[in-house]
This record gives structure tokens, sequence and C-alpha cells, in this order.
């Protein structure tokens, strides 16, 4: 397989439906909507292409982790 375009929507087996983030003729990097990045070996990797990349690729947004504020417990009297 050839190297990919940044922004090529594709199909893998395993991990679902992704976005390549970067690719050459050795690696492949895709970012996947459930499992996040995952490196491949270019020469290696099967996956069912979906679109063709866009133009400008779309800048993908993660959503925060918001840290929840500890409450401190207070032991009754007994």
């Amino acid at each position: 397989m050839r190297s990919l375009g940044e922004g090529q929507q594709l199909k893998h087996d395993t991990y679902g439906l992704g976005v390549v983030t970067q690719s050459d003729n050795e690696r492949t990097t895709i970012d996947f909507d459930d499992h996040g990045k995952k490196l491949f070996v270019t020469s290696l990797m099967t996956a069912e292409l979906i679109g063709e990349a866009p133009a400008i690729p779309p800048r993908r947004r993660r959503r925060k982790v918001v840290a929840r504020k500890a409450v401190p417990v207070v032991a009754g009297k007994a």
C-alpha cells in the first residue's frame, strides 16, 4: 500500500473508523474515533478507504477531561 493523504478517511477491521494524520512509505498514523491514535507499517496495513482526502484536513478535537473536586468526608459522632 502506498502512503495515504492526510485527512483520508478509512475503516479498519479491528479499530473501526479513522482519519489518517501522517503517512509515508514506511509508517502511517491513524486517529480512530474510539481507540485514539495508532501507528501502522504502511506496507502491512489493511483498511478500506472510505473517502478522499480533503484539500484542507479538518482539525479534530477531543473532549477535555474535567477533574472532579475532592469532597472531604467528615466522620459522624457516635
